[in-house]
């Protein structure tokens, strides 16, 4: 149930059953032990990306994974590249963990291939298999929103944002698009999103300030 979220992002019980290939009856006992346990957590709406039309009657709740959640999912390693990090930062300085933030985020880009022009859903593509649990929602004609559900290394984000930052810079390098980031997981956000420009980085455009204003409400503090 907890990976059917991490994978998902938010979802009503009726969207899970339709996942998991069971009834929205049988998910919602374990939904209500995951969020007793404190592994999810329930809203009345979505608390990012697009927001889902009102039928009839009372609205169904929308499920998302805590941190907890998602540390139980597959951050196991993360206490280890937090040592790491530490160790690195004591001996050699913040501009050794910098390098080493930088050198990790190209390492990813260079999963995505260079056949031809990257598009953002190859991007989303690549943080998915490396853990991020990534998709992108479509923002008008001007943007789209990356959203990552989860950071298999959040631990060590939380503590040295240089990993956070690279990742943002080499996205955009490798788009040549304004990348503009509104939550994190590492600071406490329900999800990891950054709003992506449609124009290339050279170009400047007023609406996307529009756009990246407009999708920050759509992210809980």
């Amino acid at each position: 149930m907890a990976r059917a979220l991490l994978r998902l992002g938010p979802a009503t019980a009726t969207e899970l059953a339709e996942d998991l290939g069971m009834t929205p009856a049988g998910v919602r006992r374990p939904l209500t032990a995951l969020v007793e346990e404190g592994m999810v957590s329930a809203h009345e709406r979505a608390p990012y990306g697009p927001t889902r039309k009102r039928g009839r009657g009372r609205p169904s709740s929308v499920y998302t994974l805590t941190d907890r959640g998602r540390a139980a999912c597959d951050t196991a390693y993360d206490d280890l590249a937090l040592s790491a990090l530490r160790y690195l930062a004591q001996e050699f300085g913040d501009e050794a963990v910098a390098k080493f933030a930088e050198q990790r985020a190209q390492g990813l880009a260079e999963t995505i291939g260079r056949d031809g022009p990257v598009s953002v859903v190859d991007v989303a593509e690549a943080l998915t298999r490396a853990g991020y649990a990534a998709e992108v929602d479509p923002l008008g004609e001007v943007a789209v929103q990356l959203c990552q559900h989860n950071c298999p290394v959040v631990d060590a984000a939380r503590e040295f944002p240089a990993l956070c930052e690279a990742e943002t810079r080499e996205i955009s390098r490798i788009l040549d698009r304004h990348v503009t980031r509104l939550a994190t997981l590492a600071h406490g956000d329900e999800v990891c999103t950054a709003v992506i420009s449609a124009e290339p980085a050279g170009v400047s455009d007023h609406r996307s300030t529009e756009v990246t204003s407009a999708a920050r409400g759509r992210v809980s503090a």
